[in-house]
């Protein structure tokens, strides 16, 4: 499938990097660095755009690395980015360490799953099918 993408940053476009990949990293596109102190949130532009395909949406998702490595993850995760948005795709990132913590222009800051997605339509009844599992909750089906 081909998306059409706008790239108005100077880092590559995103790219799988092995053939088993699921998503792409994003890179931050910034004129001067961000310093997140502790608990401190930033919004990090990437400097692209993008057309997808109706049916389809893109999820931002923290990285690994930046979790272990820095403390940094991803507010609002997964964010979904609809089919009809063309706005530039930014990242919502958090400094959950103790420390404080730069991202620079070009680093990678999060990673964009491509999904298949189903709208429904709701039909309004008075009654569910029953399952084993009935209306049990939050750890119900957990060993004990």
């Amino acid at each position: 499938m081909k998306v059409k993408i706008i790239n108005h940053s100077s880092n590559t476009l995103p790219s799988y990097e092995t053939i088993g990949s699921a998503g792409m990293d994003l890179r931050a596109n910034l004129t001067a660095t961000i310093e997140l102190k502790p608990m401190e949130r930033a919004l990090v532009p990437t400097g692209l755009f993008m057309e997808l395909t109706c049916g389809f949406e893109a999820q931002i998702r923290p990285r690994s690395g930046m979790a272990v490595k820095k403390g940094l993850t991803i507010l609002n995760t997964p964010g979904t980015i609809d089919s009809d948005y063309r706005g530039e795709i930014k990242v919502i990132v958090i400094n959950l360490s103790n420390e404080t913590q730069i991202i620079e222009h070009g680093e990678r800051v999060a990673q964009m799953v491509i999904s298949k997605f189903e709208q429904i339509n709701w039909e309004a009844v008075d009654e569910l099918q029953e399952t084993s599992r009935g209306a049990g909750g939050f750890g119900s089906t957990g060993v004990k």
